[in-house]
């Protein structure tokens, strides 16, 4: 390993070991507005993007119907697998809140 790479790497151990410790390193300031938004926030910004995802494939579908010579075959199949997938994995997150939330309820205290 050159010398560059070693003193790159003890510098950023450095800082991540300042970070750590709650300081913050010499002329650089730490964001703390990371997950400001809270797990309600990013939530509503899923579903969202689902829905967006959603309705740009079906102009696109409706677009291709319609004989518009600017939308490809390809590109619409890719837009509804995008959309497809999206959903699954939204029905999937759905499905493990609604577990976690049945777990936590038969919690006995």
């Amino acid at each position: 390993m050159s010398s560059p790479a070693i003193q790159s790497a003890l510098t950023q151990m450095q800082s991540l070991a300042t970070q750590a410790a709650g300081q913050s390193p010499k002329g650089q300031q730490v964001a703390t507005a990371v997950g400001a938004g809270g797990f309600a926030g990013e939530l509503q910004a899923s579903i969202q993007r689902i829905n967006r995802l959603q309705q740009a494939s079906a102009a696109k579908a409706e677009a291709f119907q319609a004989g518009d010579p600017g939308v490809e075959l390809n590109d619409l199949m890719v837009d509804m697998q995008k959309a497809s997938v999206a959903f699954q994995m939204g029905v999937q997150v759905r499905n493990r809140l609604v577990t976690a939330y049945k777990d936590v309820m038969n919690m006995q205290v």
